[in-house]
């Protein structure tokens, strides 16, 4: 468990200590799968652009004047299937961690949302519910997790 979700007081129970940590733990693989996401996007768009340029400069403009020759000469090199193959790799792969980052996104959203609905029965007690802000500022300036509106 966190460092900071162990040192809350007794405000707090056991079972809302748990669900924090989980809530923490979704934003921590969302926020990993993000930056997967992020570099995979850039690396498919910088070999895109690569491959492009190395097609306009060995392709297109030696052999502008004729399609068929430059079609044959686009097949008769096998570095551009190979090219081919790794951009559509890395597109595949880059939609691919697109869709875990909205699943991991959409589960921690769900279970923030529900700690934020639940949160009258978390603290339910006077007191505790008193000092429920202490903890949702925690976890704001810990975790960067907004507990007090449901809203990103």
């Amino acid at each position: 468990m966190e460092k900071p979700i162990k040192e809350l007081d007794e405000r707090t129970d056991p079972a809302t200590k748990r669900m924090l940590q989980k809530v923490v733990e979704r934003k921590q693989k969302y926020d990993k799968l993000h930056f997967r996401h992020l570099v995979v996007m850039w690396l498919t768009i910088f070999s895109a652009f690569l491959y492009v340029y190395y097609f306009y400069q060995k392709i297109i403009i030696p052999y502008s004047h004729s399609f068929t020759v430059m079609f044959s000469q686009f097949t008769g090199d096998s570095k551009n299937l190979y090219g081919a193959i790794i951009i559509g790799g890395l597109y595949g792969f880059m939609n691919v961690l697109r869709e875990k980052r909205d699943k991991a996104e959409k589960e921690f959203h769900a279970l923030r949302c529900e700690i934020i609905d639940k949160s009258t029965d978390l603290w339910s007690k006077d007191d505790q519910w008193q000092n429920r802000h202490l903890v949702f500022e925690m976890m704001k300036r810990e975790y960067d997790i907004n507990l007090f509106h449901e809203n990103k």
